[in-house]
Protein backbone atom coordinates (compact mmCIF):
# COMPACT_ATOMS: atom_id res chain seq x y z
CA UNK A 1 0.00 0.00 0.00
CA UNK A 2 2.93 2.48 0.86
CA UNK A 3 4.81 1.58 -2.57
CA UNK A 4 2.55 1.16 -4.92
CA UNK A 5 2.25 -2.22 -7.49
CA UNK A 6 5.07 -0.75 -8.91
CA UNK A 7 7.48 -1.52 -6.69
CA UNK A 8 6.00 -5.61 -7.48
CA UNK A 9 8.02 -7.75 -10.03
CA UNK A 10 5.68 -9.35 -12.76
CA UNK A 11 5.96 -12.70 -10.95
CA UNK A 12 4.68 -10.91 -7.67
CA UNK A 13 1.84 -9.00 -9.95
CA UNK A 14 0.69 -12.45 -11.41
CA UNK A 15 0.80 -14.15 -8.02
CA UNK A 16 -1.24 -11.79 -6.09
CA UNK A 17 -3.90 -12.96 -8.94
CA UNK A 18 -3.47 -16.68 -8.65
CA UNK A 19 -3.70 -16.93 -4.67
CA UNK A 20 -1.76 -20.09 -3.85
CA UNK A 21 0.34 -22.07 -5.44
CA UNK A 22 0.78 -25.87 -6.28
CA UNK A 23 1.49 -29.43 -3.98
CA UNK A 24 5.33 -28.61 -3.15
CA UNK A 25 5.40 -25.44 -4.69
CA UNK A 26 4.85 -21.77 -3.45
CA UNK A 27 2.43 -19.21 -5.68
CA UNK A 28 5.55 -17.41 -6.24
CA UNK A 29 7.47 -20.11 -8.22
CA UNK A 30 4.27 -20.82 -10.70
CA UNK A 31 3.53 -17.49 -11.55
CA UNK A 32 7.64 -17.59 -12.20
CA UNK A 33 6.82 -20.87 -14.14
CA UNK A 34 4.15 -19.74 -16.15
CA UNK A 35 6.59 -16.26 -16.87
CA UNK A 36 8.96 -19.23 -18.42
CA UNK A 37 6.40 -21.47 -20.12
CA UNK A 38 4.54 -18.68 -21.94
CA UNK A 39 7.88 -16.49 -22.30
CA UNK A 40 6.76 -13.60 -20.56
CA UNK A 41 4.20 -10.94 -19.78
CA UNK A 42 3.45 -10.68 -23.69
CA UNK A 43 2.92 -14.17 -23.95
CA UNK A 44 0.76 -15.26 -20.92
CA UNK A 45 -1.75 -12.30 -21.70
CA UNK A 46 -2.39 -13.71 -24.79
CA UNK A 47 -2.73 -17.48 -23.30
CA UNK A 48 -6.62 -18.20 -22.68
CA UNK A 49 -8.75 -20.03 -20.29
CA UNK A 50 -8.21 -23.56 -22.04
CA UNK A 51 -4.81 -23.46 -22.85
CA UNK A 52 -3.84 -22.01 -18.90
CA UNK A 53 -6.22 -24.69 -17.43
CA UNK A 54 -3.76 -27.47 -18.59
CA UNK A 55 -0.92 -26.02 -16.11
CA UNK A 56 -0.86 -27.72 -13.03
CA UNK A 57 -1.83 -25.96 -10.06
CA UNK A 58 -3.73 -23.90 -12.18
CA UNK A 59 -7.02 -24.99 -13.18
CA UNK A 60 -10.07 -23.39 -14.50
CA UNK A 61 -11.03 -20.51 -11.58
CA UNK A 62 -7.08 -19.39 -11.63
CA UNK A 63 -7.01 -19.51 -15.61
CA UNK A 64 -10.24 -17.38 -15.47
CA UNK A 65 -8.66 -15.06 -12.91
CA UNK A 66 -5.51 -14.35 -15.05
CA UNK A 67 -7.66 -13.94 -18.28
CA UNK A 68 -9.79 -11.06 -16.55
CA UNK A 69 -7.10 -9.52 -14.93
CA UNK A 70 -5.42 -8.66 -18.45
CA UNK A 71 -8.37 -7.67 -20.26
CA UNK A 72 -8.83 -4.42 -18.81
CA UNK A 73 -5.57 -3.14 -20.14
CA UNK A 74 -6.16 -4.26 -23.03
CA UNK A 75 -9.40 -1.99 -23.58
CA UNK A 76 -7.32 1.17 -22.33
CA UNK A 77 -6.25 2.38 -25.61
CA UNK A 78 -3.01 4.09 -25.35
CA UNK A 79 -3.83 5.99 -28.78
CA UNK A 80 -6.69 8.03 -27.64
CA UNK A 81 -6.37 11.20 -28.85
CA UNK A 82 -3.90 10.45 -31.46
CA UNK A 83 -5.09 11.55 -34.93
CA UNK A 84 -5.18 9.50 -37.96
CA UNK A 85 -3.85 10.77 -41.00
CA UNK A 86 -3.25 8.47 -42.58
CA UNK A 87 -3.44 4.18 -43.06
CA UNK A 88 0.04 3.84 -41.49
CA UNK A 89 -2.08 5.24 -38.31
CA UNK A 90 -4.74 2.83 -38.31
CA UNK A 91 -2.11 0.05 -39.29
CA UNK A 92 0.52 1.38 -36.26
CA UNK A 93 -2.65 1.20 -33.68
CA UNK A 94 -3.69 -2.57 -35.07
CA UNK A 95 -0.45 -3.35 -34.84
CA UNK A 96 0.06 -2.84 -31.25
CA UNK A 97 -3.27 -4.29 -30.43
CA UNK A 98 -3.86 -7.47 -32.59
CA UNK A 99 -0.28 -7.82 -34.51
CA UNK A 100 0.73 -10.63 -32.84
CA UNK A 101 -2.58 -12.18 -31.77
CA UNK A 102 -2.65 -15.74 -32.24
CA UNK A 103 -6.28 -15.76 -33.53
CA UNK A 104 -7.83 -13.67 -35.73
CA UNK A 105 -8.94 -10.60 -34.32
CA UNK A 106 -11.15 -7.51 -35.96
CA UNK A 107 -10.39 -4.17 -34.36
CA UNK A 108 -12.83 -0.95 -35.19
CA UNK A 109 -11.30 2.20 -34.39
CA UNK A 110 -13.65 5.04 -33.45
CA UNK A 111 -12.91 8.51 -33.55
CA UNK A 112 -14.03 12.20 -33.52
CA UNK A 113 -14.99 14.63 -35.92
CA UNK A 114 -10.73 15.54 -36.29
CA UNK A 115 -10.11 11.77 -36.72
CA UNK A 116 -8.88 11.89 -33.08
CA UNK A 117 -9.12 8.20 -31.51
CA UNK A 118 -11.81 8.22 -28.93
CA UNK A 119 -11.39 4.15 -28.15
CA UNK A 120 -10.53 0.72 -30.24
CA UNK A 121 -12.23 -1.72 -29.50
CA UNK A 122 -12.31 -5.38 -30.80
CA UNK A 123 -15.63 -6.68 -32.55
CA UNK A 124 -14.70 -10.17 -32.85
CA UNK A 125 -12.54 -13.36 -32.81
CA UNK A 126 -11.86 -15.97 -35.30
CA UNK A 127 -11.58 -14.53 -39.33
CA UNK A 128 -12.76 -11.57 -40.75
CA UNK A 129 -15.58 -12.94 -43.24
CA UNK A 130 -18.70 -10.61 -44.04
CA UNK A 131 -20.82 -13.39 -41.31
CA UNK A 132 -18.13 -13.15 -38.39
CA UNK A 133 -17.93 -9.07 -39.26
CA UNK A 134 -21.50 -8.08 -39.17
CA UNK A 135 -22.06 -4.63 -40.66
CA UNK A 136 -24.77 -3.65 -38.75
CA UNK A 137 -23.11 -4.47 -35.31
CA UNK A 138 -19.92 -2.52 -36.17
CA UNK A 139 -22.79 0.24 -37.44
CA UNK A 140 -24.19 0.41 -33.78
CA UNK A 141 -20.68 0.40 -31.83
CA UNK A 142 -20.04 3.49 -33.52
CA UNK A 143 -23.34 5.08 -33.44
CA UNK A 144 -23.29 4.12 -29.86
CA UNK A 145 -19.91 5.74 -28.92
CA UNK A 146 -20.93 8.97 -30.98
CA UNK A 147 -18.15 8.19 -33.46
CA UNK A 148 -18.09 10.47 -36.53
CA UNK A 149 -15.39 8.20 -38.08
CA UNK A 150 -14.29 4.74 -38.07
CA UNK A 151 -12.15 2.56 -39.56
CA UNK A 152 -11.24 -1.58 -38.82
CA UNK A 153 -8.36 -3.71 -38.71
CA UNK A 154 -7.28 -7.24 -38.78
CA UNK A 155 -4.75 -9.21 -38.30
CA UNK A 156 -3.67 -12.11 -40.18
CA UNK A 157 -1.40 -14.89 -37.82
CA UNK A 158 0.11 -16.86 -40.49
CA UNK A 159 1.87 -13.79 -41.49
CA UNK A 160 0.55 -12.78 -45.11
CA UNK A 161 -0.86 -9.11 -45.44
CA UNK A 162 -2.87 -10.10 -48.63
CA UNK A 163 -6.85 -9.34 -48.13
CA UNK A 164 -9.10 -12.02 -49.03
CA UNK A 165 -12.26 -12.14 -51.45
CA UNK A 166 -14.23 -11.59 -47.86
CA UNK A 167 -11.79 -8.93 -46.95
CA UNK A 168 -12.88 -6.94 -49.43
CA UNK A 169 -16.44 -7.69 -49.46
CA UNK A 170 -16.59 -6.58 -46.00
CA UNK A 171 -14.94 -3.53 -46.72
CA UNK A 172 -17.15 -2.53 -49.20
CA UNK A 173 -20.51 -3.54 -47.46
CA UNK A 174 -18.89 -1.34 -44.75
CA UNK A 175 -18.37 1.75 -46.74
CA UNK A 176 -21.51 1.70 -48.05
CA UNK A 177 -23.31 1.01 -45.04
CA UNK A 178 -21.17 4.22 -43.71
CA UNK A 179 -22.18 6.61 -46.27
CA UNK A 180 -25.71 5.67 -45.76
CA UNK A 181 -25.78 6.64 -41.96
CA UNK A 182 -23.37 9.57 -42.72
CA UNK A 183 -20.06 7.72 -40.86
CA UNK A 184 -16.48 8.54 -42.51
CA UNK A 185 -14.97 5.02 -43.36
CA UNK A 186 -11.29 5.38 -43.58
CA UNK A 187 -10.18 2.57 -44.37
CA UNK A 188 -9.47 -1.45 -43.77
CA UNK A 189 -6.01 -2.42 -43.03
CA UNK A 190 -4.89 -5.87 -42.63
CA UNK A 191 -1.85 -6.58 -40.21
CA UNK A 192 0.71 -9.08 -39.51
CA UNK A 193 2.81 -8.73 -37.09
CA UNK A 194 5.02 -5.35 -37.61
CA UNK A 195 3.63 -5.83 -41.81
CA UNK A 196 0.48 -4.37 -43.32
CA UNK A 197 -1.57 -3.29 -46.21
CA UNK A 198 -4.70 -1.72 -47.04
CA UNK A 199 -7.53 -3.41 -48.39
CA UNK A 200 -9.36 -0.58 -49.43
CA UNK A 201 -6.23 0.45 -51.32
CA UNK A 202 -5.65 -3.29 -52.84
CA UNK A 203 -9.54 -3.06 -54.61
Amino acid sequence: MSLGAGALSDAELVAIHLGTGRKGEGVLTLARSLFTEWGGVGGLARADVDELSRTPGVGPAKACRLVAAFTPADRVSPHEGVTVTASADIAKIAASRIGRARTEQVLLILMDGGNRVRRAVTVASGSATDSLVPVRDVLASALRHDAVAIALAHNHPGGSVEPSADDVSVTERLRRACDEVGLRFLDHVIVAGDRWRSVTASR
